[in-house]
Parts: C-alpha cells; sequence; structure tokens
C-alpha cells in the first residue's frame, strides 16, 4: 500500500465527512460513526454467514471484520475503534498496514461495549447495519442512518482518489491472470468446476475473498446472464466459455468480463465475437467527460443492432430494430455500472447531493447507471449479445417474425452468449483502460 496515496485518501475522505456534516446541519449530530457491521448466521443454525464489511467503512480502512468502528469529528484525526475479544475459538488477529497507524488514531478495545466510552463526548450520527443495536448502546437519541447524510455521501463515492485508482488497476492486473488460467483451462477440455478452480488458483484466492461470485458458463449456459452452477460433466464438448470474474484488493473489485472460442463454435458465432470485442473497444474510446452514461448505453444498443445486421441474424436496418426495441432481445441488460467498493456501486442514479434520481430509461429498465460521465468516476463497460431461448421465443409468432433469421438463430442458440467488460477510468479529456491499459 502506498503511504503518501493512502494518507492523501485519508484527508479527502475527512474533508467529505466534514462537509457532509455540514450539509446535514439541520441533524443533532457533530460526528459520524461508521459500523463495519456484524456477523450472521444462516436461519435456524449456529454457521456464520461469510462477512464482509459495511462499503462506507471499506472506503476508509481495508478491514473486512465485524463490529469495528471509525469516528469521524470535525477537525481531528478519524479514531479507529479496533476491537479485539478475547477469543480461543478464532483468530481475532487483524494485519494493519503501518501507514494506517500513521493516517488514523487507533484505540483498541477488547468488547464492543466499551465504543460507548469512546463516543460519550460526541453526539455521533450513526451509520451501518444495526441501528437498533447501537442505540441501545449509546442512547435513544441517536440519529441512525440520516438521509441526507447518506446522500452526500454515496454521491461522493463515485469520485475515486488516487489511491482508489491504484487499488481498481491492481485488482485488474490479478484478475487477468486469473482469466487466463481459466481459458487455458478451458481451452483443455475443463469443465466448469475446473475453470472456476483455475481463476482462484491463478489469483491465489478463497471463493469467498472475490468481490462477487464468479460466473464460469460454457456453451448455452453462457445465455443465463448471472449464471450460478459449477457443472462437473465431463462429457461436455467445450464450444463457447463466458468468464465473469474480479478480483478485491484492498476492499476494490474488479469486475472483468472475457468470453472465448474453440474451434468448433459455430463459425458466424466466432464472428459475433469479433464484433462485440470491437465494439465494446470503441465505446471506450467514445468515453469523455460531459457525455451521459444513457448515451453510451444507447450508442452500444445501435453498435449491436449494425453487428446483427451485418452477420444475417436480423433482417431490417439499424434504425428499426432501435424504434422497436428488438436490440434489446440479444442484450437485455445496461452497459456497465459504477465500480469501486463494490462491484455495483452505489448512487449511480443519483444526479446531486441533494439524493435526485434520474431512473433507467423506459426502454432499457436494466440500465444501472444514469450519471454525466465525469472526470475520476471508475464504471464497467460491458456490451452483451446473447441467444435466450426466453426472449426470443415470443417473436416466433409476433408481427415483427420475419425480422429474424430463424434458421441462423437456431443454430447460434447452443452457442449461448457474448459479454466483453473492461473497467473505465474518465480522465479529464477522455478515458484510461484500467484493465488493458490507456485507450
Amino acid at each position: 500500500m502506498n503511504s503518501a496515496l493512502f494518507t492523501a485518501h485519508i484527508a479527502h475522505l475527512q474533508s467529505i465527512y466534514e462537509q457532509a456534516m455540514e450539509f446535514s446541519a439541520g441533524n443533532e449530530f457533530d460526528a459520524v460513526l461508521v459500523h463495519s457491521g456484524s456477523e450472521k448466521a444462516y436461519f435456524a443454525d449456529d454457521r456464520g454467514v461469510p462477512f464482509q464489511s459495511y462499503d462506507h467503512f471499506l472506503h476508509w480502512l481495508p478491514v473486512n471484520r465485524p463490529e469495528q468502528c471509525l469516528l469521524i469529528q470535525k477537525g481531528q484525526k478519524p479514531k479507529f475503534l479496533h476491537v479485539v475479544p478475547t477469543d480461543y475459538w478464532y483468530d481475532q488477529s487483524i494485519d494493519l498496514d503501518e501507514c494506517v497507524a500513521e493516517a488514523v488514531d487507533i484505540v483498541r478495545l477488547s468488547s464492543v461495549d466499551q465504543i460507548a466510552a469512546e463516543v460519550a463526548h460526541t453526539r455521533p450520527a450513526y451509520i451501518g447495519e444495526e441501528p437498533a443495536k447501537y442505540s441501545a448502546m449509546l442512547g435513544d437519541g441517536l440519529c441512525c442512518n440520516p438521509t441526507q447524510l447518506l446522500g452526500f455521501l454515496d454521491y461522493h463515492r463515485a469520485y475515486k482518489t488516487e489511491y482508489e485508482i491504484a487499488q481498481l488497476k491492481s485488482a485488474n492486473q490479478t484478475a487477468l491472470k486469473g482469466h487466463g488460467a481459466a481459458n487455458e483451462t478451458f481451452q483443455g477440455g475443463g469443465t466448469e468446476y475446473d475453470i472456476h478452480q483455475a481463476y482462484l488458483n491463478a489469483c491465489n484466492i478463497l471463493e469467498n475473498e472475490a468481490p462477487y461470485t464468479n460466473i464460469v458458463a460454457v456453451n448455452q449456459n453462457s445465455a443465463i446472464l448471472h449464471y450460478q452452477n459449477k457443472k462437473r460433466d465431463k462429457s461436455v464438448k467445450n464450444h463457447v466459455l463466458l468468464i465473469d470474474a474480479g478480483y478485491r484488493c484492498n476492499g476494490y473489485g474488479s469486475d472483468i468480463t472475457r468470453t472465448n472460442v474453440t474451434a468448433t463454435a459455430h463459425p458466424v458465432f466466432v464472428e459475433l465475437l469479433k464484433g462485440m470485442e470491437a465494439i465494446e473497444l470503441a465505446l471506450v474510446a467514445a468515453i469523455k467527460p460531459g457525455i451521459s452514461y444513457v448515451d453510451i448505453h444507447i450508442l452500444t444498443l445501435r453498435k449491436i443492432g449494425e453487428l446483427l445486421q451485418s452477420l444475417g441474424i436480423v433482417t431490417c436496418d439499424t434504425d428499426t430494430l432501435f424504434e422497436h426495441q428488438l436490440t434489446q432481445v440479444f442484450m437485455p441488460h445496461g452497459v456497465g455500472h459504477q465500480l469501486g467498493i463494490q462491484v455495483h456501486d452505489v448512487a449511480g442514479f443519483q444526479q446531486d447531493i441533494q439524493g435526485t434520481l434520474l431512473s433507467a430509461p423506459s426502454h432499457s429498465p436494466n440500465l444501472r447507471n444514469t450519471r454525466m460521465i465525469e472526470k475520476d468516476m471508475v464504471f464497467a463497460i460491458e456490451p452483451g449479445c446473447y441467444f435466450i431461448p426466453m426472449l426470443l421465443e415470443p417473436h416466433r409468432g409476433s408481427k415483427f417474425k420475419a425480422l429474424f433469421n430463424w434458421e441462423l438463430i437456431d443454430q447460434l442458440v447452443g452457442n449461448g452468449g457474448i459479454r466483453i467488460e473492461d473497467n473505465i477510468l474518465a480522465t479529464e479529456t477522455g478515458s484510461l483502460n484500467l484493465t488493458r491499459g490507456s485507450v
């Protein structure tokens, strides 16, 4: 971890939180207590659900442990209330980089109950998942998860510091090693399970250390957008692999998708893949501050429409496809989303610090980002093209049936789908592809 970048990041967050407290001045608090979260168990079981710290806590500190708190006060160094229980059942130690100790005051506690004494001199606002628990501990007058405060903080999460960009770059570099190993295993005839394990091994992570559950889909499974299985059937002959998998570095997750084919894939599908790869790079090249993310999505639909027409998959022009929302039959999701601590990061619809929301357009309800692109934003660009029977079949009998080349589509369904995804930083004049390098 780069000490200078981390120190500057903490100073930036201190400024943002002080501004947020001023913005929320009508509320009766003079500090913010950020809680990492509490451990949970599965229903009627004593087995714990894998823990993940609250994202506003991870924004400050790369500590993925329960019952940690950070106290932010105006004009004072942030105070990390570092709870280390006395326990012989589990390892409770937390390794902290030296630069963390330099940037925040660390107060070591042995019990959550001791937090109350550390905040007794303040009137904090609590943000976290346990408002009832902390109200009982700190007093019924505790201001919990105030809307104005969270709206302000969420909005500013879209703008990344140099420290955050460095973590996202590193997360991309490691994930690419996993994608290389996954493709090698796929080309060698490995099962979805084998490919998944190859990815984890190359990244040197456990499954629950990934920023999200890996999507490892072979052949027709690649047309299931969030395919969740890892099949072990060795009799399957590999034609297409869609793998959507990332890596987490100090709390920040990359989100990369690649589609690979073997020599047995349908030749039109291979050409479709080449076209989609070119479209993805063209979309990245089109990004610059002052453009709406919605416009990037519309450009995506038009480019995919042109590709479908050029390959004879549809028999009409791009304008007709767009007018009747038929491209969405092949690409039903949005072109991407905000990216950071959360893979689908907050405030993709939030237009200002007041919390004004702009919903996705009616023609693309699954789009996750409607903000104007601005410098230091990071987001995913992930055009896709799929042969999804659930979406295609209704059109065999619709008024648009003649616009589809059903003979060719029936040949392509078994190949599934395509998605290409990179992680993009908006710069002052254009963009930087954190996954591939400069664009």
